[in-house]
Parts: C-alpha cells; structure tokens; sequence
C-alpha cells in the first residue's frame, strides 16, 4: 500500500514567508484565502484541570495529547477533515502483505536544540513506551497497534530492544507487526509514539519537561509551566515550518468553574472555551457565530467497580442492568446538554468510520419499560426499601459532571429508592483512584485515538489498563481478536456490544459533540476533524 507525498504545507511555508515578510503581520494578508491577518496572534484558551504530564510517553488525557501535538511532531499529522498528512515523514508504504510499514523521515526535521530528529529518536521513543520501568499509562496502545512483540516484553518475556522498529538509515524508520493491520498508519497520530529526545531525558529525568529543560520538535516550545495554574508554548524557529505557522503563542489558564471561563470568554480574555451546560440553544440564537456543536469521536459513561475491591452488589449483572436502564438519557441530552449529543446505548459512537450502528435490547424499548424492568431486576437482585442499595458515585471536578451525576442520582432514588452519593474529585487524582480500583462508580469517558471501533472496543478486553470495571469475558477477547484481522469486523463489533450491553460492565450515558464558544477571528479549528485533533499551526487570527 502506498501513500502519496503531501508537498501542501512546504508550499504554504514558502507563500507565507514571501506574503509576511518575516514576522510584520499588521498589513499582511493570508496566503491562502486572502483574509488580513491580526497583527496580536496569540491564542488564550481555558484548562479544566492542570496537565498531569507533558511526557509524551506518560500522558493519558485529552488535553495532555492536545499539548503534545504542538510540542511535538509524530511520523504524520491530520488536517482538518482529520485525513492523514506528512508530520516528520514525509512519505510512508507498507509491504504487500501489509505487515511492514515504512516511514521515509524529512532531513529537515529539528529539536528545538538544533539537534536534527532521526528514526533514532523514533526507536528510543517507542522502545520507552513499552519499557516496564517506565510503566506507561499508555503501553496497551503500542500493544494495541500490533507491534511484533510489544505483548512479550510488556510481560516481562523480552527485552524492549526486541520490538518491532528500527532506524534502517538515519532517515529511514520500519515498523514490523504481528498481523496485516489496515489503520496502523492512523494510529500514529497518537502522542504515546511522537519522539523524543534521549540526551535530554537523560540528562534530566523526570525533570525533562520542565520548560527550562525541555527539548522537544514540534511547531511550539515550552516556555512556562505553572501546576494546575497556566502554562505557555512559543513558536519554536527551530521547527521545520515555521515559516508556514502564524499562532504566535498558546497559553493556557485552568478554570475549574465553566461559568467563570464563560465570563472571561465575554470579555475577551478566552479564545475558546466550553458552553455552559444547558446555555448551547439560548447562545446559539443570540451568538450564532460563536457558538458550535461539532462532530466528535468520543463516550461518555460511569463505570461500575467489579473488581474484588468494590461492592458486592456490583457483581450482579442485575443490579448493573437496573441501575443503566433507570437512566433516563434523554434528560441528559436533551435537558441538561442540549448541545447535540446522543443518548448511548452501547459503547462505540456511531460517528466512528466504517462502524455499524448494532441494535442493543434496551436501546428500542420505551424509558417506561426500561424503568419497570430495572425495578423487576433490582427487586429479584434482592435490593428495596428494606435493604436499600447505597454506594459513591465518583466524578472528576465539572460544573457539568455534577450536574449529569446529580440528576442520575435523582432518578435512580425516585424510581428505585437507591442512594448514590456522588463526590467529586480533581482529575489526575480522580486518574490514579480509577487506576487502583478504589471506587465504587466512577465516571469516566473516551475519546477516540484514532477513527475506528476498536479504539473504545479494545477497553472491555480482560485485564486491560483502562478497563476499570475488571470486567472479564473470553468472548469479548476472542471476538478482538478475530476483528483485528477481519477483511469486514462489524459481525464481531455488533456482537461486541451486545455482550457489553448484557453484562453491562459500564453504563453508557450519551455520544459527545464537542459544544465550544470560539473568537470569530479565529481560523482554521477543524471543524470536521470527528477527533478534534486540532494544531495550533494551523490556525490563525484575521484582523476586526
């Protein structure tokens, strides 16, 4: 399979230095569409939560790889529809039996230091994502993406020199898998793979990505890094577009309370930032231009603890069932939401490319009938007002989660008298509890890391890092597999989620939208990207 080479951005570079004239934009236009471009290009946007890491290899959130994606630069990129496009390589192919995969790296390509970036820094990278002394939250993903012997060496069998990547020249990186798999190249996007720089994490261990320390090759650089406060990337000139980038500087400021980061939205403080819960329809009348709902890959759901640790009554797929059927969905979306989003009945959003929508049970009944079966099944579970279910309800710190977690727990006590006591908690905290299985319920969520099922399939397999829920099924595992080689893998995706959906090992709530307020003069978010996966290279500010 080969993949032609994308020359667009080495172009627009090129018209863009010639149209700037170094960094002058008070007079300057855009290349491209001809807009005048604003002569401030600095974008300001709001954080729920600080960023538990900026090591690419040890992130695990959304807004972590959202970072990453401006620090550094992986194998490719996606534009704004989400299509891949050249990043460090310039090209890639894979063999005929589509099980080695070969990247052809740009000799332009630098650190932030000067150093050049080679297949080296791609072999270091990835070697130390699945190295069991760095413990990667992430090291399924590379599993995941069927390296040859990535699951022998995160077992301890092998040493991480023996996965499946090298450096055939300084320039020339080769990725052998363990089975033909059609959207590898897709997975690349993922910040667990981006480089980075062995000298410096040598020289500075966990200290690395402090901004006084870290080197890094994407179009931005650190500058300031204040925990749970504010950070700032500048453009790093070293990048081999630059001349091609127009966002001046990012920053960033966390703001727990929605409502607080609306208010500064307003006055103009904010670029971006979230609609408050149950404001999308009025502000969408009064600010049409600013107010969007956007396609995007992503579940939201809570998470019963089946593990040894948490309640008993969480082992009874009864008392799972009653408690997801109760969930009047609709409520969510429609009543508090009110930005687009689906209700959820299985896992995987039916946005996903190439995905077939399965057809669960309690999907096609009415909430009547969902509510008079969760009151059978709790009833027969041996639950009622005698002996009352009662157990946390555990989310991260959001005006909106709080809302979601409130208004649930209002239905299960009025239709079932079960008393869920919903806690909040800050996110990396929140990370760690649901990593240790100390929780009863937790809400959690997933956004796609790449476009397609088995992204949040893969989750539900046995003993799988983010399976929170401990749920275990050799049907789930064996039917994972057989997609993972399968020409059409829908047959074993519906049957996925009809397991899912019996054992309920996590409850559903509903498919995301991404609901945001943006800056009018702000350009090129990619509004099609189902990702979101957005760069700030590529966007830009047009003058008032």
């Amino acid at each position: 399979m080969n993949f032609p080479r994308l020359m667009k951005s080495a172009t627009l570079g090129a018209t863009l230095t010639m149209a700037l004239m170094g960094s002058a934009f008070a007079a300057a236009t855009h290349p491209v569409t001809g807009e005048t471009l604003a002569e401030n290009q600095v974008l300001r946007m709001r954080l729920l939560d600080g960023i538990p890491s900026l090591d690419p290899q040890l992130m695990e959130d959304v807004t972590g790889f959202s970072f990453a994606r401006d620090l550094f630069e992986g194998l490719l990129n996606q534009d704004a529809d989400g299509n891949l496009v050249p990043g460090v390589a310039e090209s890639w192919s894979a063999n005929e039996t589509n099980d080695v995969y070969t990247f052809n790296l740009r000799h332009n390509a630098k650190w932030s230091n000067g150093d050049p970036v080679t297949a080296h820094d791609f072999v270091y990278a990835w070697q130390r994502s699945v190295d069991p002394e760095l413990a990667s939250p992430y090291s399924w993903y590379v599993d995941l993406m069927s390296l040859k012997n990535a699951s022998q060496i995160l077992s301890g069998d092998m040493d991480k020199s023996e996965l499946g990547v090298r450096a055939v020249d300084d320039y020339t990186f080769e990725v052998s898998l363990t089975a033909p798999l059609p959207y590898f190249a897709s997975m690349t996007v993922l910040a667990t793979v981006f480089p980075v720089h062995k000298a410096t994490i040598e020289a500075h261990g966990a200290e690395w990505t402090r901004p006084e320390n870290m080197v890094s090759n994407g179009a931005y650089k650190l500058t300031e890094w204040v925990l749970k406060e504010r950070t700032v990337r500048e453009r790093n000139p070293m990048y081999w577009n630059n001349e091609a980038t127009i966002i001046d500087r990012v920053e960033t400021q966390v703001i727990n309370d929605e409502n607080v980061a609306f208010t500064r939205y307003l006055a103009g403080e904010l670029d971006t930032t979230a609609v408050p819960s149950g404001q999308f329809i009025r502000l969408k009348k009064e600010r049409p231009d600013e107010t969007l709902s956007l396609p995007y890959l992503g579940s939201y759901y809570y998470s019963f603890n089946m593990d040894a640790s948490g309640p008993e009554a969480f082992k009874d797929v009864r008392v799972r069932q009653a408690l997801s059927y109760a969930v009047d969905r609709n409520v969510i979306t429609d009543n508090i939401l009110q930005g687009g989003q689906r209700p959820a009945y299985n896992v995987t959003p039916a946005a996903t490319a190439g995905f077939v929508d399965p057809k669960t049970d309690y999907a096609s009944w009415t909430q009547d009938e969902r509510d008079a079966k969760a009151k059978e099944l709790l009833a027969q579970a041996g639950y009622g007002a005698d002996n009352p279910l009662e157990f946390n309800l555990l989310y991260n710190t959001s005006e909106t989660h709080k809302k979601i977690a409130t208004a649930i727990s209002a239905m299960w006590s009025q239709k079932l008298g079960v008393n869920a006591i919903p806690t909040n908690m800050e996110w990396k905290t929140m990370l760690e509890t649901g990593r240790n299985k100390d929780f009863d319920m937790i809400r959690y969520a997933w956004i796609g890391d790449y476009n397609e099922a088995s992204t949040f399939l893969d989750l539900h397999r046995t003993g799988g890092a983010q399976n929170w829920a401990s749920y275990a099924n050799p049907e789930v595992d064996a039917l994972l597999d057989e997609a993972k080689t399968s020409s059409d893998p829908n047959p074993a995706y519906t049957k996925i989620e009809q397991l899912l959906a019996r054992d309920m090992p996590v409850m559903p709530i509903y498919h995301y939208t991404s609901v945001m307020m943006k800056n009018p003069a702000l350009k090129g978010w990619p509004m099609e990207n189902v990702q979101q996966n957005w760069y700030a290279k590529d966007m830009y500010f047009t003058a008032n």
